[in-house]
């Protein structure tokens, strides 16, 4: 694929596409991972890689990474770009106005309001800032096997679960 740098035009719908969507897949020098992410002062923020928040092996400070949007409402594929990854250090200007964004869309903290003082101690924050748009759309398929995950369904879902869901709507 070849780079474009960003224009004015370039760079609104990278922010547009990238505000809108809930995960992006970022690849640093490991595999694609499905990050959540928060859009703040012009680039992407990351939490993660310590315990009980995503890992994203292979995003190195000063490294680029390779970034692509979904659309929200079809799942495809939107717009894919080239970021440079800068790590923030805990508790500096910078991390404490990216936290304050990334605490208000974390879901599900373990440990509620102390998880900043979690981030600080125990995970990285990363800042993604784009430099340049990919500018062909892929012409093979970008389809990967899945990562190895030690989590799995219990069982099946009963064969009769819609139809009994189904009952369960008619009858309100």
């Amino acid at each position: 694929m070849t780079e474009t740098p960003l224009d004015p035009a370039r760079r609104a719908l990278v922010e547009e596409a990238t505000k809108k969507s809930g995960l992006i897949w970022v690849q640093g020098s490991g595999p694609d991972r499905a990050l959540w992410h928060v859009w703040h002062e012009g680039a992407a923020y990351l939490v993660g890689d310590g315990p009980g928040e995503q890992p994203f092996p292979g995003l190195a400070d000063g490294g680029a990474a390779a970034v692509t949007v979904r659309s929200k409402d079809k799942g495809g594929r939107l717009v894919a770009w080239t970021a440079r990854v800068t790590e923030l250090a805990p508790r500096s200007e910078g991390w404490e106005s990216a936290v304050a964004e990334l605490k208000g869309k974390r879901l599900n903290a373990p440990d509620g309001e102390a998880m900043t003082e979690r981030w600080a101690g125990e995970c990285r924050v990363v800042r993604l800032t784009p430099v340049a748009v990919d500018g062909e759309m892929p012409t093979e398929s970008l389809a990967a096997v899945p990562l190895d995950s030690p989590v799995t369904t219990r069982r099946p879902a009963p064969a009769a679960l819609p139809r009994l869901l189904m009952r369960r709507r008619k009858k309100r």
